[in-house]
């Protein structure tokens, strides 16, 4: 049985979705948690839904195919104040994300959603690292 939920936040970069996946990965076992995989829509002219979106699809398929039980969750606004919704809604004890890294000398500098979820939370927030 589960004993903890994390959420994890996917945005539509593919790369940002295999970082986040081996973050938890790395941190649980597949039966010591559930994951919430959220993607946030801050425009959707096509309709599609989050799983149609091949970064929430390799997210899901990687966390299931190491045995994690998920559950893709849409929003739609502002992606830090969705992201902190869904973390209140499913009942996260934590919450995952991808961050930055952007300047020549490899400091880690977190995108406005990351740097707002930080500040913002109510609960642990773990960010996976960015590309190198």
């Amino acid at each position: 049985m589960s004993s903890r939920t994390v959420l994890v936040a996917v945005s539509r970069d593919e790369n940002d979705a295999i970082r986040v996946s081996e973050t938890v990965e790395r941190l649980y076992d597949a039966d010591e948690v559930e994951v919430g995989l959220v993607h946030c829509f801050t425009e959707n002219p096509e309709g599609a839904s989050a799983a149609q979106l091949s970064s929430v699809r390799h997210a899901s398929e990687r966390l299931e195919a190491a045995g994690f039980d998920v559950e893709i969750h849409e929003r739609s606004g502002d992606p830090a104040s969705e992201v902190l919704e869904a973390a209140v809604e499913i009942g996260a004890d934590l919450v995952c994300l991808g961050g930055r890294r952007r300047s020549a000398a490899g400091k880690v500098m977190f995108g406005s959603t990351a740097q707002s979820v930080l500040h913002d939370a109510d609960r642990p927030v773990v960010l996976a690292p960015g590309p190198t």
